[in-house]
């Protein structure tokens, strides 16, 4: 059997972290997904489905996007059912995620662009990486270290020095 989900949207609120009496990181969310079709009028629906992501994924995820974020997911499909007050059961459609990827550079970031993906375990440009938050010699984050930068020679290379 097949249970695969890949979603590509937009977070149409910030993800509701909370943590269980056990302290594991839960978060839930919903993506707007475009549908792929135009209606008569020429408007372009959306769906809404429900996700949840556990632990420190959930924690990236949380600290690194917010209402509006394009990012993509991928998970499986879970419905559960539980009973509400009225004691009638209630079943619950929602994407598990396992993995998530951020898929616009983050707004107000000084340490250059974040394009990059997130399994959960540490997004791209996360401020633990140090390379990236001291400057380092990365020309995306330290122009001073880009041997491009501002180089009026013009480089000399031959059509037998590519690989491809």
């Amino acid at each position: 059997m097949i249970n695969r989900v890949v979603l590509t949207g937009r977070l149409t609120r910030d993800v509701d972290l909370r943590y269980t009496a056990s302290g594991t990181a839960v978060g839930n969310f919903t993506l707007a997904v475009d549908q792929r079709y135009k209606s008569q009028n020429g408007e372009r629906g959306a769906d809404f489905p429900q996700c949840i992501i556990w632990q420190k994924s959930a924690e990236n995820l949380a600290n690194y996007t917010h209402k509006g974020s394009l990012i993509g997911v991928e998970g499986r499909l879970q419905t559960r059912k539980y009973t509400n007050k009225d004691g009638q059961d209630v079943y619950v459609t929602e994407v598990v995620v396992e993995n998530f990827a951020f898929l616009e550079a983050r707004r107000n970031n000084t340490s250059g662009s974040s394009n990059g993906t997130g399994n959960g375990n540490q997004p791209a440009n996360d401020a633990n990486n140090n390379t990236h938050a001291q400057g380092g010699d990365n020309p995306r984050t330290n122009p001073k270290s880009d041997p491009f930068t501002n180089n009026a020679d013009s480089i000399d290379i031959s059509d037998d020095d590519l690989p491809f």
